[in-house]
């Protein structure tokens, strides 16, 4: 079983994978730009920077990760792109968010002054977005193709992780853990 887990930044990836592998007891994966810039003694605002100009954090990055997940039994990958490169995931699941949910999030995990996270984030989005179509041919804002959207400003992460869980039940329903 692996399940695939995307959203853009503040809609609460990294939360929800965590609690559904935790539900599950399978692997938790999720290996971002944060992870790759403690590796490299970095800065997250310096990769965000440096992928700017180099496709190879991104493409790191995503190979590790997916690397991660094909190794791994059953596993949740959590990541922005997870639902698009983990084509082999048995559930994708996109969570989505206003932005002012995601800013207030993020303010809420970090800190800061609302207006700067907000033009900050807004900035990452529409970065994010070109690189993702220029690497990979992938519109992180088309997800039809998901087994689940779940609108994360609506929820707690626990309900969602209840819903997500609920869905492996209902698709193996000898699943066990």
């Amino acid at each position: 079983m692996k399940i695939a887990i995307s959203g853009k930044s503040g809609c609460g990836n990294t939360t929800v994978t965590k609690l559904v592998a935790e539900k599950l007891k399978i692997e938790y994966i999720n290996f971002t730009f944060r992870n790759l810039a403690e590796k490299k003694g970095m800065t997250l605002a310096q990769i965000l920077e440096a992928a700017q100009h180099d496709d190879y954090w991104d493409k790191e990055t995503d190979k590790l990760q997916v690397e991660m997940a094909r190794l791994a039994g059953d596993c949740v990958l959590g990541s922005r792109l997870a639902i698009w490169l983990l084509e082999e995931a048995d559930i994708k699941v996109y969570l989505r968010a206003s932005t002012d949910v995601r800013v207030r999030r993020i303010v809420e995990r970090e800190g800061g002054d609302f207006d700067a996270i907000k033009t900050f984030t807004e900035k990452r989005d529409a970065e994010d977005h070109e690189r993702y179509m220029r690497i990979y041919n992938i519109d992180n804002d088309d997800y039809k193709f998901v087994d689940m959207v779940i609108d994360s400003g609506r929820l707690r992460a626990e309900e969602i992780a209840e819903k997500i869980t609920a869905r492996v039940k209902e698709l193996n329903p000898d699943y066990e853990a």
